[in-house]
């Protein structure tokens, strides 16, 4: 391997911007005292990151044996950049909402806006890692990063959850570490000892000499391992708990993107064993774990009294129909995985933005305590509506374009598969329009919240509620038409897939 190739990026390289807001912004973010200019600076550099993966599409930077771009993960970056940024808008009104309610001392407004640029730096190192090392080591950072803000609050409840999530999702990720080993194992006879047996690109040129029984056994444990970071049944407990307790724009960001990161991890390896053609077959395992996070997500949402959690137990039920397509391959199935994931990414963070402010106005999280919001809430309220009916799959918005190429290429290559995943589709549906017509229809329930008590100033209540409406826009004309620049990317990005 040339020496070049381990040369640090250059100064005008995108990545070295895209990685490096993040990181430099959580560092001075940890020194600013006051809230509103914290808030503020996290949405610039927030902003910056977002406007550096955009260089992505006019200058690729070349490859080395640590960082590399590819039609990917150039698509995974700049989804992640762009919801990292509205999720950091919202939170300017969320948190501060929070500081004049006394809920959150300073020591802990500045911890939680570095921690959030500190998560967002993980996950997008764990994306553009070239090495199968490094993005372990990015997921299991972005892991740390996530327990600690879900304990922000500091209540019983909080810490039980973050302490919940850090030992699962630890037992998970130490099993994907094993896994990176049995991978690296497989090819340190054909690749040589060094970085280069853990180069991705370099390992998938040669992945059909490696060892099949090895690198098998490898997926297997990958697929516990991220599996679990994906929140697929039965390894999703910790889920529900992290969701429901930690800040709501943590919420939005763990289901709209961590929940990416790791999949997306699991399908590098996927690809490394499809290319051994005599390792064993990815599919039927992803289809297996698939098809069993629909029914259960579908059946506990019937259970949920808790608005978060409600929407935990969605994104459980959506991460299996995400890992069902990529199961079931091919270009149409692998297409409507990319698609899926990415409506699933803005539907899914623009309910938890309008569940964040709703439950501060409500001043509760008890469905059951939530009644008639488009009453007492109109925008709000009908935004909420919009974006559940949007998750349920109704057309035309983008959900219901991308589970209906599931449906059809599934249908298209082995039909019997297709039954069950209408039927878990139906149930979750029906889960979906029972607990919405309760909570944004009939007499308003009283407002106890910091909505009656706290006044914030136009700004911050625009800063709330801009992105769920860009989230909603964006999913709706991706239901009606998708540019055909976007459509030949997903095309190239699916073929990649196998």
């Amino acid at each position: 391997m040339p020496a070049s190739a381990l040369l640090p990026l250059q100064f005008h390289d995108p990545v070295l911007w895209i990685l490096g807001f993040p990181l430099i912004g959580s560092g001075v973010l940890a020194l600013v005292p006051r809230w509103r200019a914290a808030a503020v600076l996290n949405v610039v550099v927030s902003a910056g990151t977002v406007a550096s993966s955009l260089f992505l599409f006019v200058q690729r930077p070349g490859e080395n044996q640590l960082l590399f771009i590819d039609d990917f993960n150039i698509y995974l970056v700049v989804l992640t950049a762009f919801v990292g940024f509205t999720t950091a808008l919202f939170s300017s009104a969320y948190i501060g909402r929070e500081s004049k309610a006394r809920r959150l001392s300073p020591k802990h407004l500045r911890f939680y806006h570095a921690m959030y640029q500190a998560f967002l730096f993980t996950m997008l190192l764990a994306l553009t890692a070239n090495n199968i090392g490094v993005m372990w080591v990015a997921v299991e950072a972005a892991t740390l990063t996530t327990v600690l803000m879900v304990s922000l609050f500091r209540t019983r409840e909080a810490i039980e959850a973050a302490w919940k999530y850090f030992i699962l999702c630890s037992v998970g990720i130490g099993l994907a570490l094993f896994g990176t080993v049995l991978v690296y194992l497989a090819a340190q006879p054909v690749m040589g000892d060094g970085m280069a047996a853990m180069a991705w690109t370099q390992m998938i040129e040669r992945a059909g000499a490696f060892q099949p029984e090895l690198i098998s056994l490898a997926f297997v444990f990958l697929l516990v391992g991220y599996g679990t970071k994906v929140g697929l049944a039965p390894l999703h407990a910790w889920l529900p708990d992290a969701h429901a307790e930690g800040p709501t724009p943590i919420s939005a960001v763990l289901s709209g993107l961590l929940l990416n990161v790791a999949l997306y991890a699991l399908l590098r390896f996927k690809m490394l064993v499809a290319a051994n053609g005599h390792a064993l077959q990815p599919g039927p395992l992803m289809i297996g774990m698939g098809c069993t996070s629909i029914f259960v997500a579908a059946f506990m949402l019937y259970r949920r009294g808790d608005i978060k959690r409600l929407f935990a137990y969605s994104s459980v039920e959506h991460m299996g129909i995400i890992t069902f397509a990529f199961g079931m391959g091919g270009t149409l199935a692998n297409f409507a995985g990319l698609l899926h994931m990415t409506m699933h990414s803005l539907v899914k963070s623009a309910i938890f933005f309008a569940v964040g402010l709703i439950s501060q106005s409500a001043g509760t999280k008890r469905i059951a305590d939530i009644r008639g919001l488009t009453v007492s809430m109109p925008f709000l309220g009908w935004a909420f509506v919009i974006a559940v009916l949007a998750i349920a799959g109704l057309p035309p918005l983008g959900v219901f374009m991308s589970e209906f190429l599931v449906i059809s290429s599934t249908f298209a290559s082995n039909p019997l598969l297709g039954i069950p995943v209408i039927l878990g589709l139906a149930i979750a549906f029906g889960a979906l329009i029972l607990r919405l017509q309760s909570m944004a229809f009939g007499p308003p329930s009283e407002l106890s919240g910091y909505g009656e008590t706290v006044r914030l100033s136009r700004l911050t209540r625009v800063a709330g509620m801009l992105p769920l409406i860009s989230h909603l826009v964006l999913a709706l004309v991706a239901g009606i038409y998708l540019p055909g620049p976007l459509v030949a990317w997903f095309q190239a990005v699916a073929k990649l897939l196998g």
